[in-house]
């Protein structure tokens, strides 16, 4: 026997309270407490205490044991495929979010109907859309003699009870996990009650069928996926879908990955005919740049396994306000404040009475450390006016003294650079060694890299002192 019993859920976090508050205690969010209606068991309110069910003894095995490889199907998109892993695993749950519009369901139509060429059998349930709207789309991407089975429905008993009536699926493709219902939970749709237990049957289908599931998330206002984190934790990858609507590049970048490594990245690029894989995004990412203006300097990245060549524009501007403003676009804003800090302290650089902008061009966004040296190098050649030479790339992680530390994979980095037609290199200590035919200059203090670029100081700003010529690539 049971009753009905209402308690106050924190749709921001999933914290639960026996009250509803405009303010939640766990996470801090306003107005995200909403009452739930739910089932208790009688009993077990009355003693406090659940019956005891005997379990069955589980087989515990050595760690030296035999292991293969979890088998992947290969969906056909080389760039998807890279970031999972080397494709699906059956039995697998995946979840991917991104920004409303960026192309999530775009991208996921393209890989079922990929895999649906190659003969296997694959599912695409749509929550959001009608029917006809998924079929339109399909006819503008190419995919509607694919063979993709498409429904369009929101109630889970529905789709499980669809999915074991017919042929056995590869993939199931949800788009979103936001829109379904099940009816063990009594909530509306969205809520945190429902998406974990929607999520909770879908995975639990994945397991016991052996077909790859991919729930579509969508994202908050801060790029967090929505609905409870516990979702995160029981899926298998997690895959954000990012981009800069201004630009035609989509980022598909790997948080999370239970059969594969994380922090990949895939490259598209879109089209009227859809998604386009992009095959060398360096190329791509450097293909307009004005080399002859002062703040650019090119940063030879790691995103994953793949090393990235991308541009670092800044600029810096003298103000006669009282705080000057620092804008950041593609990385973080207090490391930016940590390399103004150290260039001003440690070497002799007057930029608290300048305006800052800082932009990762083509709308990538960077998160590694190593990106600090070519950070360092525009503001210095923006803030002296000498342009960069144009065949040097930038890399080495700044430490609050000024010294620079040496990053991983610099052969890869340096190999990259020296494929897309690059000449030299500005390291850290010990990056020489692998310049790869490269003249690569190790620079163990940020001030001895300010004195390559800037020889002769800084000019004022009141003598309208014009550019200086820029340097050459082997001084530098």
């Amino acid at each position: 026997m049971a009753k009905r019993a209402s308690r106050f859920v924190c749709q921001s976090c999933g914290a639960v309270s026996s009250r509803w508050a405009g303010k939640c205690d766990a996470c801090g969010a306003w107005n995200t407490i909403v009452e739930e209606i739910g089932t208790a068991n009688i009993l077990a309110e009355a003693t406090g205490k659940i019956a005891k069910i005997k379990g069955k003894r589980a087989n515990l095995v050595s760690l030296d044991g035999d292991v293969e490889d979890a088998p992947r199907l290969e969906t056909g998109i080389g760039e998807f495929d890279r970031v999972t892993g080397g494709g699906l695993v059956p039995g697998s749950a995946l979840l991917i979010g991104g920004d409303p519009g960026i192309g999530k369901s775009t991208l996921l139509l393209q890989v079922a109907a990929t895999l649906s060429r190659s003969g296997a059998p694959v599912v695409y349930v749509t929550g959001e859309e009608a029917s006809a709207q998924v079929q339109m789309r399909a006819k503008r991407l190419g995919a509607a003699g694919s063979g993709v089975a498409l429904a369009a429905e929101t109630s889970v008993e529905d789709i499980l009870e669809t999915l074991q009536s017919t042929t056995p699926p590869a993939l199931v493709v949800i788009d979103s996990i936001q829109t379904l219902h099940t009816s063990i939970a009594e909530a509306s749709p969205g809520t945190v009650t429902q998406v974990r237990a929607s999520a909770q049957a879908l995975i639990r289908y994945a397991k016991r069928s052996g077909a790859a599931v991919i729930l579509v998330g969508h994202v908050t206002k801060d790029g967090q996926l929505a609905g409870p984190r516990v979702v995160e934790h029981m899926v298998d990858a997690v895959l954000t879908f990012e981009g800069d609507p201004s630009h035609a590049f989509r980022l598909l970048r790997g948080v999370k990955n239970r059969f594969g490594p994380t922090d990949e990245l895939g490259v598209f690029e879109m089209t009227a005919g859809g998604l386009a894989e992009v095959a060398n995004p360096s190329e791509l990412f450097l293909g307009e740049r004005d080399i002859a203006s002062p703040g650019a300097a090119v940063f030879a990245g790691m995103e994953g396994t793949r090393p990235l060549l991308v541009e670092i524009q800044a600029l810096v501007a003298p103000t006669r306000l009282g705080t000057p403003r620092r804008a950041v676009i593609g990385w973080d804003s207090a490391r930016l404040a940590m390399v103004l800090a150290v260039l001003e302290a440690r070497c002799g650089l007057a930029l608290s009475s300048h305006d800052i902008y800082l932009a990762v061009a083509g709308g990538m966004r960077i998160t590694e450390p190593a990106a600090d040296m070519a950070v360092a190098a525009a503001l210095i050649s923006s803030r002296a006016g000498v342009a960069l030479p144009a065949d040097i790339v930038y890399f080495g992680e700044i430490s609050l003294s000024g010294r620079v530390r040496p990053v991983p994979h610099a052969g890869g980095r340096l190999k990259e650079a020296a494929k897309l037609g690059f000449l030299g290199a500005v390291v850290p200590p010990q990056g020489a060694a692998e310049a790869a035919g490269l003249a690569a200059r190790e620079v163990a203090m940020l001030h001895e890299l300010v004195h390559r670029i800037a020889p002769d100081g800084m000019p004022n700003e009141q003598d309208g002192a014009p550019h200086r010529a820029a340097l050459s690539g082997a001084e530098t």
